[in-house]
């Protein structure tokens, strides 16, 4: 099972994933050996302190304030972590997401909700049009 199947499946709850499309990717493909392929780019899962400094020196954002603003925008992010859907797309445009970041949340029935049901993926996307969005869903069911 690879790492990033691991984290989909809710056993890496300390890590992060990154989603970074191949524009994002350095020449050589270096970052590339440390994720795993999907369709447009690549999916690393790290250690969740050194994912969100990845994603800083990436991006230039804060991970967890990049995520605060997402969350309030609502859009659909594919299972895989390897694309979405923006919110502000219409059909007759084709929005791509440049980057996503990720976490897990273990189950907590005290907290209610989602989290009552199960281990928590959260998961945040950056349209190439400047819209930032998110959605989370219990582990196994996306």
């Amino acid at each position: 099972m690879s790492k990033l199947d691991e984290f989909l499946a809710g056993e890496r709850l300390d890590d992060v994933a990154l989603f970074l499309t191949h524009e994002y990717l350095d020449a050589e493909g270096k970052i590339a050996n440390y994720g795993e392929a999907v369709d447009n780019g690549v999916v690393l899962v790290v250690d969740g302190d050194d994912g969100r400094g990845m994603f800083a020196s990436g991006t230039g954002m804060d991970a967890m304030d990049f995520a605060q603003g997402a969350m309030g925008n609502r859009g659909e992010i594919d299972a895989d972590l390897g694309g979405g859907d923006c919110p502000d797309a219409d059909a007759d445009e084709n929005h791509n997401v440049k980057f996503i970041f990720a976490f897990a949340e273990e189950q907590n029935e005290e907290v209610g909700g989602l989290y009552e049901e199960g281990d928590v993926i959260h998961a945040y996307a950056q349209c190439e049009c400047g819209t930032a969005y998110s959605e989370r869903w219990v582990v196994g069911e996306k």
